[in-house]
């Protein structure tokens, strides 16, 4: 890929989840996130939930849809079938994580591989996957203004479809800028009509005005993320699909806002992704610090990251983690 041309992305942003700064503010913050005044006049601009949404949970209550395939390794619920091991990234380039590191038969190859060294671990089958960033965010604004870029829908089809003939799952994770995270989700509804493929928002790259890449670190609230698992729900019903991962990254209390009010939906299974890198001792306390007051519906997953953590954990420690995750993803 082309990256200056089809997402300028930032090579160096993915080092920002290294900080793992203010576990002190963290540990405050989780019980109760809010913004400053400015920031909670902005959030309060989204987009209320659209009409087609709750049309669409009025039609599907009214026929029952055939359902549609199911899951790599089998069945139509996510948990407690299974757990994952992902890797990160985007087709056609490793400036962004590990899964464009290699063409796609070889990603596809390592994951497996991967996936085998964590079974040992598991109680559960380990269901390889990838985490697949749809949209980068970029260094200037782009016709739109956005700040994100998608990446060349080609080259994503050709991702999305390959891993699943695989038996790959899939996760295509936005990174969405000044847009808001249902406007780029529904702008992937067809990839995410397939039965293999859920959805991971990102809060570090939503922006506010004012913000920018790099010098600030996102957020988003819980209406729009309830906005956005509605619509997914939604889609999930009318479509007759099997259950889709809800992926919510995080690793600073204000990147999720009123987090407590986040709703379970029909139809998802909801993972937190504790997003941060660097020492054993400082991601196990931000790990634990996250999932204080997390609503019971969403289940925990973490990161490995090769270069920064210091050192990586080994399959092992990863899952001796407390609790233990249901998704770990590599970087």
């Amino acid at each position: 890929m082309n990256a200056s041309r089809d997402a300028s992305p930032f090579p160096s942003a993915l080092t920002r989840r290294a900080t793992l700064l203010g576990l002190g503010s963290l540990a405050a913050g989780l019980a109760g996130c809010s913004a400053p005044a400015s920031q909670e006049a902005a959030s309060s601009s989204a987009p209320p939930a659209s009409a087609s949404a709750s049309e669409s949970a009025a039609d599907s209550s009214s026929a029952t849809p055939t359902p549609s395939g199911e899951l790599p390794g089998g069945g139509r619920e996510i948990f407690p079938a299974r757990r994952f091991v992902a890797l990160y990234g985007t087709p056609g380039t490793g400036a962004l994580g590990v899964l464009g590191e290699q063409d796609l038969p070889a990603s596809i190859e390592r994951v497996r591989a991967l996936a085998k060294t964590y079974e040992p671990f598991s109680e559960e089958p380990i269901q390889p996957a990838f985490e697949m960033i749809a949209t980068v965010a970029s260094a200037d604004a782009g016709p739109d203004g956005a700040y994100s870029r998608p990446v060349k829908r080609d080259r994503l089809e050709e991702w999305v479809d390959g891993a699943g003939e695989a038996g790959i799952h899939v996760i295509l994770d936005l990174q969405t800028g000044f847009e808001d995270f249902p406007t780029q989700a529904k702008r992937i509804e067809d990839l995410l009509k397939r039965p293999h493929v859920g959805l991971a928002l990102d809060p570090e790259w939503r922006l506010r005005p004012g913000q920018k890449h790099m010098r600030d670190i996102g957020q988003v609230t819980a209406a729009e993320i309830n906005e956005t698992s509605a619509w997914l729900s939604d889609l999930v019903a009318s479509e007759g699909l099997p259950e889709k991962l809800f992926v919510l990254h995080q690793f600073r209390s204000a990147m999720i806002e009123q987090r407590s009010e986040i709703v379970a939906r029909e139809g998802l299974a909801f993972l937190l992704h504790a997003d941060g890198h660097g020492t054993h001792q400082l991601k196990k306390e931000t790990y634990s610090i996250l999932r204080k007051n997390l609503p019971d519906h969403i289940r925990m997953a973490w990161k490995n990251f090769y270069d920064e953590d210091k050192p990586m954990m080994t399959p092992e420690q990863t899952m001796a983690n407390d609790p233990k995750p249901w998704l770990v993803s590599f970087q």
